[in-house]
């Protein structure tokens, strides 16, 4: 069974675009939707998406220019595009300027929601060699470990580092407190104490305090997300 994924739909069509969320909903997935290239530039660049869903033809940017853009920003995202051009020489511009895959319109969900399926699937083998984690304007340098919001660079602690760097890789998802145990402080138990808790305040302090918008925020009674509130 393939795991919930934020997808990025990026189509000028309403009805098709409309029509894609729902669909993408109703089969357990995250679809949030971009009208036009600019924006969905914007939001492919900013966001933490699991594969991106491009229209060719787009107003203010074209498909093929979006994801241009992305690559020379080192962006990696897979990116399926969606066309009413299928010819061979289509195809092949599509892929050369960095699509990962290439549907030609009309097309059946069916058929897209598995070529969607097999992408996670490639991100998920390869995503242990994403070097740089963004989200809004924080990066995080997995090999150097430096961090910095709005380039400006922030100190942090090696088991600061773990903490954020594993909420970065579920950006936009729920961390519950014990997938944190689990998962950055190697706890398979209940420490009963408020590691956490002082952690996530250190945290919160060093990459939200000062800036205009917060990216780390408690969900009550859940646990955990970092997200892009701006948007």
């Amino acid at each position: 069974m393939v795991a919930p994924m934020r997808l990025l739909i990026i189509e000028d069509d309403p009805d098709s675009a409309t029509y894609l969320v729902k669909a993408f909903r109703e089969a357990g997935h995250v679809a949030d939707h971009a009208p036009d290239g600019l924006e969905g530039y914007a939001m492919a660049r900013d966001g933490a998406y699991d594969v991106l869903i491009v229209d060719r033809m787009l107003p203010k940017l074209d498909g093929l220019s979006l994801i241009g853009g992305l690559r020379e920003q080192k962006i990696d995202t897979p990116v399926l595009i969606l066309s009413a051009l299928g010819q061979v020489d289509d195809r092949v511009k599509g892929l050369r300027a960095g699509g990962d895959d290439y549907l030609a319109k009309p097309y059946a969900f069916s058929e897209l929601l598995a070529r969607v399926e097999v992408l996670q699937r490639r991100k998920g083998l390869g995503a242990g060699n994403v070097t740089v984690l963004r989200i809004g304007g924080l990066e995080l340098d997995r090999l150097s470990h430096k961090l910095t919001r709005d380039g400006k660079e922030i100190l942090i602690q090696p088991r600061e580092f773990r903490l954020l760097e594993y909420l970065m890789q579920h950006a936009g998802q729920v961390v519950t407190r014990t997938m944190l145990l689990e998962n950055v402080w190697d706890y398979h138990f209940d420490p009963q104490t408020n590691v956490i808790d002082v952690h996530i305040s250190r945290l919160r302090s060093k990459i939200d305090k000062g800036f205009q918008a917060p990216l780390l925020h408690t969900i009550r009674g859940a646990g955990y997300m970092i997200r892009d509130s701006a948007r």
